[in-house]
């Protein structure tokens, strides 16, 4: 399938989803690399349209990285963008948040060139109607992680297979400056370990991207899923 056509496919599934004038709020999750950033900017930008450029927003989860400080005092810098070193109980708050406040909402955003985050740095306006929020472990089924599910309408993962999620990892730490030794070493330590788990322990999304081999793009949906099941009995 086209990346136009998918994108429009679950356009229309967020779209059904909006229950009169309220907000319909979309989990996109997937392990690092998959490309959740650039799959939610197109998702918003599609949903926008030529019209109300509020009309759809994105929230990333990575504003709510503990601050290094915090994570040097509990043992956990080394490990940082695991679940453990994410404030999860404050993006659980602004989560529940949006979904009962119709208001502007603000909230915070991660500063990557100066590894920290900022508190209050965006806000959702009183207009936004479609609020995709992004983030590995939006589906994770482990420990204060696992209320998130049902707060979101429709709920999305991506899927890409490991040897081309490292192969991406590897490119983003070269292109962050680092040597190829050094990116290596970092995408086979946390980041391939972060993105199994999320791969084994996230619940069944509504809706699931599978990126194949030659890049092509796969709409996998509850009811697909279903069918292939059922073909094979």
């Amino acid at each position: 399938m086209g990346e136009l056509r998918l994108i429009e496919e679950i356009c229309e599934t967020l779209q059904s989803a909006q229950n009169g004038a309220g907000r319909v709020l979309a989990a996109l999750a997937g392990p690092p690399g998959a490309g959740k950033s650039t799959f939610s900017s197109k998702l918003v930008s599609a949903l926008n349209g030529t019209g109300d450029l509020s009309l759809a927003a994105v929230v990333p989860m990575d504003g709510f990285h503990l601050e290094n400080d915090v994570l040097q005092a509990r043992g956990l810098l080394q490990s940082k963008g695991a679940p453990e070193t994410f404030d999860v109980s404050g993006f659980v708050d602004l989560v529940r948040q949006v979904r009962r406040d119709d208001g502007p909402v603000a909230y915070p955003l991660f500063d990557r060139a100066a590894d920290r985050t900022i508190a209050g740095a965006a806000t959702l306006e009183a207009t936004t109607r479609f609020v995709i929020f992004e983030g590995n472990y939006l589906l994770l089924q482990k420990g204060a992680w696992a209320q998130l599910a049902a707060l979101f309408d429709v709920t999305i993962m991506l899927h890409v297979d490991a040897e081309k999620l490292r192969a991406r990892l590897v490119r983003r730490w070269i292109e962050h400056g680092l040597d190829q030794n050094t990116a290596v070493a970092r995408a086979d330590g946390n980041d391939m370990q972060n993105a199994q788990l999320v791969l084994a322990h996230s619940g069944t999304p509504d809706l699931k991207v599978i990126t194949l081999p030659d890049d092509q793009l796969v709409l996998e949906t509850q009811a697909s899923r279903a069918g292939m099941l059922a073909e094979r009995k």
